[in-house]
């Protein structure tokens, strides 16, 4: 396990409380206010995939399952996990196993690309996995590999406060993270021959962008 997995498996169980409302009322405040972006993209998320009858998700990062809860709640067959952390993974089992819904999910432990289901899905998410690839390139070119029909993808934006600000933080974790442009996004996409897509900024300093992937 690399250093942002060894960092996401520690921190597993705080994810999970940002989630379904575990968190006292002053952490809620704070959520609400610096951690926004990690709701409005979920919300974005879904209003892009809509209705999943009958399809298949893969959620790359899934961390401890609430999409994967909700792309099966809103009618797909099959929902796969991928995660480097154990933690996570373990969360994210208990999670739809709670919703009695295990018999439709695959978990897989891993990085992707390197662990990658051995079927092409209809949709993927990717939330909040950009940051800590160093290849994104190949990452997004594995990834349109195996979508039929589209994909969202978050990527953090640069601010001349709040990146450099979490670089240290995480320089600290001896965990390396990354930050992109419109720019830089649109030329990705071009170099993986994506021709279908919309980018969208979620307002705020230093907010994420979500592409929205369309084959």
């Amino acid at each position: 396990m690399n250093k942002s997995g060894i960092f996401f498996d520690d921190f597993a169980d705080t994810f999970d409380t940002f989630y379904d409302g575990k968190r006292s009322r002053w952490m809620q405040w704070i959520d609400l206010h610096f951690r926004r972006d990690m709701f409005v993209r979920f919300a974005m998320t879904f209003d892009f995939l809509g209705d999943l009858n009958g399809k298949i998700v893969l959620d790359v990062g899934c961390g401890s399952g609430p999409y994967l809860l909700e792309a099966v709640s809103r009618g797909a067959i099959r929902v796969i996990g991928i995660d480097p952390a154990p933690r996570m993974l373990a969360l994210a089992k208990q999670r739809i196993s709670h919703a009695e819904m295990l018999d439709k999910a695959t978990f897989l432990e891993g990085y992707f690309p390197q662990t990658c289901p051995e079927e092409t899905v209809d949709y993927a998410v990717v939330m909040g996995v950009m940051d800590y690839i160093s290849d994104p390139l190949s990452f997004l070119s594995s990834l349109c590999n195996i979508i039929t029909e589209g994909a969202v993808i978050s990527f953090p934006s640069t601010h001349w406060f709040r990146t450099p600000f979490r670089k240290v933080r995480y320089m600290i974790r001896k965990c390396p993270v990354f930050f992109y442009t419109e720019n830089q996004i649109q030329g990705l996409l071009k170099e993986v021959g994506v021709e279908h897509y919309t980018i969208a900024k979620i307002p705020g300093a230093g907010m994420d962008y979500v592409v929205n992937i369309t084959k």
